[in-house]
């Protein structure tokens, strides 16, 4: 029995000493935390989409509290919350061009030619890609099987019935996984408010272009003389956008395109430009 005790009396006292050493410890290596940066990150989304340029929400939280960053970077929260936020910190919000994926292909089931289909084995794009450079002809072309809609977690891309990825802008918050996840590399991380854009990377051109896809670039250079100086040019048989000279570009660029494989995005949900005669746009963009 005395045994007994002595042991526990021994065991409690190594507790006690174990104890007392953490608690300097504690009270000596502990890191002050600003308690805002708890209350900022509160008030964000939480999807750690990587739209500001941090790894996470909280990174971004430390960082707006510090005065690194301001809060209207993250771009994916409401109004109100970046407000709030800014308040909170006693910080003016500094307006963010919100930056959104775009596909860089029109040329869906309706506008490209196809070589072959495959009715066995694993049916994504990556796959396809791999069986001889997937069915269409164009070896540059999205080949429609979703694998970006699968990977995208914010529910921001569905496909269309032409088989092509629609990214709905609303919801989209630049988190890269699409990018990422395309094997023919079609989707671009762009600024919003850029509406010219090529949506087609083929390298061929005039007819040995419009053979597969119609709807492919032709190099035909029309949209560079009419954009201007400095706006378009022509890289591989393929028109290129300067976005640094973006400010002088217009809807007069996709006018004279004969394909259409240029266009001037008259809405930030829409994939695509609707048939309008050219007046229209231009009415619209001069108002």
């Amino acid at each position: 029995m005395g045994d007994i005790l002595q042991t526990a009396l021994i065991l409690s006292g190594l507790c006690l000493a174990f104890g007392a050493i953490l608690a300097v410890a504690h009270r000596k290596l502990k890191v002050w935390e600003d308690p805002r940066i708890d209350q900022v990150e509160e008030k964000l989304p939480g999807a750690n989409c990587g739209a500001c340029g941090k790894p996470g929400c909280r990174a971004f939280a430390e960082e707006v509290v510090s005065g690194e960053i301001n809060p209207g970077k993250c771009t994916v929260s409401p109004p109100e919350k970046i407000d709030e936020i800014a308040g909170m910190l006693g910080v003016e919000v500094q307006e963010e061009v919100k930056v959104v994926a775009r596909l860089l292909c029109a040329g869906g089931k309706e506008e490209a030619n196809y070589t072959a289909t495959y009715e066995r084995g694993v049916s994504t794009c990556r796959a396809e890609a791999l069986v001889a450079g997937g069915p269409k002809q164009c070896a540059w072309g999205c080949l429609g099987l979703g694998d970006c809609e699968t990977a995208c977690t914010f529910g921001a891309i569905s496909m269309s019935v032409n088989g092509l990825p629609l990214v709905d802008t609303d919801k989209c918050t630049a988190c890269n996984d699409c990018v990422e996840e395309c094997p023919r590399d079609l989707f671009e991380l762009m600024p919003i408010d850029q509406k010219l854009i090529v949506q087609c990377k083929s390298l061929l051109e005039g007819d040995q272009a419009l053979e597969q896809c119609a709807v492919a670039c032709t190099a035909c250079g029309k949209c560079a003389l009419d954009a201007g100086e400095g706006v378009i040019s022509m890289k591989n048989n393929l028109a290129v956008i300067n976005y640094s000279n973006y400010e002088l570009a217009g809807p007069e660029a996709v006018l004279r395109c004969p394909t259409g494989a240029i266009t001037w995005l008259r809405s930030n949900n829409q994939f695509r430009d609707e048939q309008i005669p050219d007046f229209q746009i231009l009415n619209e963009y001069h108002q």
